[in-house]
């Protein structure tokens, strides 16, 4: 009982590090951070409960099969959101473990936490962002295309990828990368800023 406190507060402590200082840095989802706590806290308890011997082997088997099918299905999270959510397990089953050692769980910890926060220096660098966007136009010239974006961006794009032309409806769908207004904290923001067309987020925030 007295490993499993200590673990918790472990946890509580890696999460409350992940969440609100090295999530919190960048320009993020608002919603992911409930995310991370709900699988962080669940893998967690589940862990902690089959590690006490109560549950057969066969429903830790069925439990990592089960995550193994959890998949963020909104487009406004990006494979940064991912890796942030994939240490969220990580410092779950490193904290919830039975019979560890907890200076190697508070290395681990810290190695995690770490790691994100030399390789996710989002700060320091522009952040970019790739946007879906829907032309009322079909255009299949490169420059043309930039420039349709740029009109409706308010800004030069980094570049664009045309995904789709549809001479009967007149449409284009374009994949753009663009920099990242300073003012901009979320998604609808990003959307906003092209209102004249059909914005839809897609892909990851990069630097």
């Amino acid at each position: 009982m007295a490993t499993t406190l200590v673990g918790l507060g472990l946890d509580v402590l890696a999460l409350l590090v992940l969440v609100g200082w090295l999530y919190r840095r960048r320009l993020a989802a608002p919603e992911m951070t409930m995310v991370f706590v709900t699988l962080n806290i669940g893998l967690f308890s589940a862990v902690v409960a089959i590690g006490s011997g109560h549950f057969p082997v066969g429903v830790g088997f069925g439990l990592f099969g089960l995550l193994s099918l959890v998949r963020l299905r909104s487009v406004a999270f990006t494979n940064k959101d991912m890796a942030y959510t994939f240490s969220a397990l990580v410092l779950a089953l490193v904290n919830a473990l039975p019979e560890k050692h907890v200076l190697l769980a508070v290395v681990l910890d810290a190695v995690v936490l770490a790691a994100l926060w030399l390789v996710d220096d989002s700060g320091s660098r522009p952040q970019t962002r790739v946007l879906r966007m829907t032309l009322d136009c079909a255009v299949t010239a490169t420059e043309d295309v930039r420039r349709e974006v740029a009109q409706r961006l308010g800004r030069e794009p980094i570049a664009v990828v045309v995904e789709q032309v549809d001479f009967v409806r007149e449409t284009t769908v374009v994949a753009v990368r663009h920099e990242v207004e300073a003012a901009w904290t979320s998604w609808a923001d990003a959307a906003a800023a092209a209102s004249d067309g059909t914005v839809q987020p897609a892909g990851e925030v990069a630097p």
